[in-house]
Parts: C-alpha cells; structure tokens; sequence
C-alpha cells in the first residue's frame, strides 16, 4: 500500500534511483510494522493469560497463553527477518544518511540490538520452559521477553523521532564531530511518538486477536476458551484506544509547535491564517483545497484551543523544500482515516462497555461480534497510516531541516532489481509465516486440549468464570 503511493510522490528532481529507494522502503516498513504490535503487546496478552492460569486455576487461560506463545515465536522470527533487511537497507539504500550521521543515528539501533537478543533469549526460555521450569521463574522468563521488545521497540522509535527532531549532535564541515547520546535518544519527539506507538501496539494487537475469536464465535464455537481469549484481547485494546485519543491530542499540539510543516500538510492548508477550519477529506489542487468538508475553527482550536490561533500553512515553506500537492493530500487523507478509524474504535469499545452493563451473553451479540471482527482489520489501517503520516508528512526531509531525501539516497546501481529481489523474499516470508500460522491452528484444532503435560498447569478442566459469567 504504502509502496504504491510512493510511485506518485518522489520527487521528479531526484536522482533515479529516488523512486526505487522509497518504494522499497515504504513497503518493507509497511510489511515489518505490522508485526511489530504482536512482538509488543501478544507476549503482554500471553501473561495475562499465564498469571490468571497460575492464581486461578484457570485451564483455558493457560491453553491461551501456551499458544499464543507459540505464535509469538513465530511472528518473532518473521520479525527478526524484516526487521534484519530493514537495518541493510539503511546503509545501501541512503549512504547519505548513514554517512554524514551514522555516529548519532546509529546509537538508537545498536541498543535495540541488545534487547533483540535479550528478547530473543527470553521468548526461547519461555517457551522451552513450559515443560521444564517451575511456575513463577517461568513467567518471569516471559516478563523479560515481553520489557525487551518494548525496550526494543522504544530504541527504534528513538531513531525515528531523531528524524523528526534531531538533537544531541554536532555538525563541523559538514560532519558529525561530536555525539551526546542521550540527547539523541530521548530527543524532543521520542516520548510523544514511543508512547504513541506503544498505545497503538496494544491496540492492533488486541483488536486482531479478539476479531479472530470473535469469528470463531460466529461459527459456532462459542466455548469459554474462545470467550477468554476474546475478553483478554478486546479488554486491553478497548482501555488503550481512550488514552491513545487522548495521548494523540497532545501530539497535535506538539507538531504544531515543533513540526509546522506536518502540521500545514495535515491540515492540508495552504495559506497562514487564524480560524483555520477542519478539513474533512478532500485533496490540495492547484493549491486550492477541493472537496473537502470544512469545520469552522477546528484546526485552530486543535493547535492551541483559540480560534484565533494562528497556522502557518504551506505558503511559509520555502519553494524548494516544499512537499507537493499530492504529498499533502495523501498526507491529509491518511491523517484522517487514523482519526476516523481510532473513533470508530472507540464506539466499539463503548459497544462492549454497553453490553456487559446489560449482562448481555456474548455469544448472543452477533453484530456486535461482526463489529468485533472488522476491529482487527480497522485497527492495521489505524496503524498504517499513523506511520503515512509520520513518515510523508517529514517530506522532503529525511532529517529534519538537515538533510533532504534527495540528497541522502545512492547515486549507484540499479534499485529496481534489488527491490524486486526482496520483494520475493517477503513474499515467500509471508506465505511461509502463513502456512504455519494455520497448520498450528489445525493441529490445536485436532488435538483438543494440549496442557495437560505442563507441570506446574492447573488440573484438566479447571477454570474460572468470566465477568459475563458472575452471578449478579
């Protein structure tokens, strides 16, 4: 998706081998995030399912958190495989950027490559554990696994709001001399974006799994099983999506502050003015807005609650850094859809609230379970265009107000080829991570129960009721 749109937003002044550089940076980030939630926020829902196992007596939940395990085996090692070309691709797809400020972009990954191998430890020993460690030593492995890849997740975004907002470094002749890695880790944008995405992970995580479950309960299999790892999932997706709101609302005013080229570019606003109006959906023609549904002085009253607050808009940015019209209109758009979506989410968390209220069976709910299903899909196009939105709206900057994009890519090779080549490879990654995905889900599906042979497991058939299930 994000690949696509790249065809029409590199810039024509570039070198060749601009066009190639972004698409296939645009579509290995869009594949590699997407199994960044489940690194995040599965191990986290995997020891929920594992303590409630442990202090209630609960057979389902261990169940749960024995598979879901497994799955964040898999998905981990399909991680460390995208994530591992990613790392590639910074050095021969931009040389520019790698080059004139490795010694400061750098720091942020080489300590995301401790918690990668401290994650990947912990996941190993937490999985072998089952049938052989003692209850909570066990669970702590999996405590560890689940602290490193938010510890993992927070170096990378570390690099990413360098990008947005760099600090900590010092430029002579044209070369970093002098590096303060603190300040480059925890510039101004990392605890605006780290926690950004850490609310997002729990929240794609969780929707996507609860939309699995609630599928199987609309075909019937409406056992407790299926009911707890529908609760675990939707539980924590529904209490991030009111602070992500939240949390999203002050990042607005953040980038209005520190980032007034995004912020002209989302609002997509041409021109500097107060009372700025929301835009509702539309594209930026000409430099006029067209088909857009205006709200009076709701940009002004998002960047500083006053109507009178005064925007730049794109006609502050100088000519020869400015992003073009389709760069802000795909920038608007997908700035809307994450919105859009993120309240639409809301609403269905609220449905949710609603229904347990009422005491209403679950199983019974079924267009609330068709809802619940389109959460998991809603929630991957929330994250996706959050990351169009971070990534465009920076255009044509790869670093902010320091190095253009253009200036950053090779000059050398021929892009389309390698793009094509690890174009296959993801492909065949994905398949593969797919097959076994399902061939698990079929084998669990044979074998019924699988945890009776953990040691320390409660006894087969022990479990403990739902909230839905409590008398009144």
């Amino acid at each position: 998706m994000l690949g696509a749109l790249h065809q029409t937003l590199a810039s024509a002044d570039g070198p060749a081998q601009l066009l190639p550089a972004r698409q296939q940076m645009a579509f290995t980030l869009g594949f590699h995030i997407i199994l960044v939630p489940f690194g995040v926020a599965l191990t986290t829902m995997m020891l929920v399912a594992n303590y409630r196992g442990l202090k209630h007596g609960d057979a389902d939940a261990m169940r749960l958190a024995r598979r879901w395990s497994k799955i964040a085996a898999v998905l981990f090692a399909v991680g460390a495989i995208t994530g591992t070309v990613l790392s590639f691709e910074l050095g021969i797809l931009w040389p520019g950027l790698m080059g004139r400020y490795g010694a400061a972009f750098g720091f942020p990954f080489a300590i995301e490559g401790l918690f990668f191998f401290l994650e990947a430890i912990f996941v190993s020993i937490y999985i072998y554990g089952w049938k052989h460690l003692r209850p909570w030593p066990h669970f702590a492995a999996g405590a560890v696994a689940s602290l490193s890849s938010i510890g993992g997740a927070a170096a990378v975004i570390a690099a990413n709001s360098w990008m947005n907002s760099p600090a900590g470094f010092t430029v002579t002749d044209g070369r970093v001399s002098e590096v303060r890695p603190m300040r480059v880790f925890f510039n101004g944008a990392f605890w605006y974006e780290f926690l950004h995405m850490l609310l997002a992970a729990y929240i794609v995580a969780g929707f996507v799994v609860a939309s699995v479950y609630a599928a199987g309960m609309l075909r019937g299999r409406t056992s407790r099983y299926h009911r707890t790892g529908f609760l675990i999932g939707f539980a924590l997706a529904a209490i991030a999506v009111p602070v992500q709101i939240v949390v999203g609302d002050t990042i607005a005013r953040y980038v209005f502050q520190a980032e007034p080229a995004k912020f002209a570019a989302i609002e997509m606003l041409p021109d500097t003015a107060t009372h700025v109006p929301e835009t509702l959906g539309g594209v930026l023609v000409g430099g006029r807005v067209r088909f857009g549904l205006p709200v009076p002085d709701a940009a002004s009253l998002l960047a500083a609650f006053s109507p009178d607050t005064r925007i730049k808009g794109l006609d502050a940015i100088p000519a020869d850094v400015r992003p073009s019209d389709q760069l802000v209109s795909v920038t608007h758009l997908a700035f809307d859809a994450m919105v859009g979506l993120s309240f639409a989410l809301l609403g269905l968390a609220a449905w949710y609230g609603w229904i347990l209220w009422r005491r209403r069976p679950l199983a019974e709910q079924r267009w609330f379970l068709r809802a619940a299903v389109l959460g998991g899909p809603a929630a991957l196009v929330c994250l996706e265009t959050g990351w169009m939105v971070t990534e465009l709206g920076r255009q044509p900057w790869i670093v902010v107000g320091h190095l253009l994009t253009r200036d950053a890519v090779t000059t050398h090779g021929n892009l389309w080829i390698f793009f094509s080549t690890v174009l296959a490879v993801y492909i065949a990654v994905g398949a593969t991570a797919v097959a076994v995905l399902v061939s698990m889900k079929r084998r669990w599906r044979r074998e019924g129960d699988d945890i009776v042979d953990v040691p320390y497991g409660p006894p087969f058939g022990t479990s403990s009721r739902l909230p839905e299930e409590a008398e009144a």
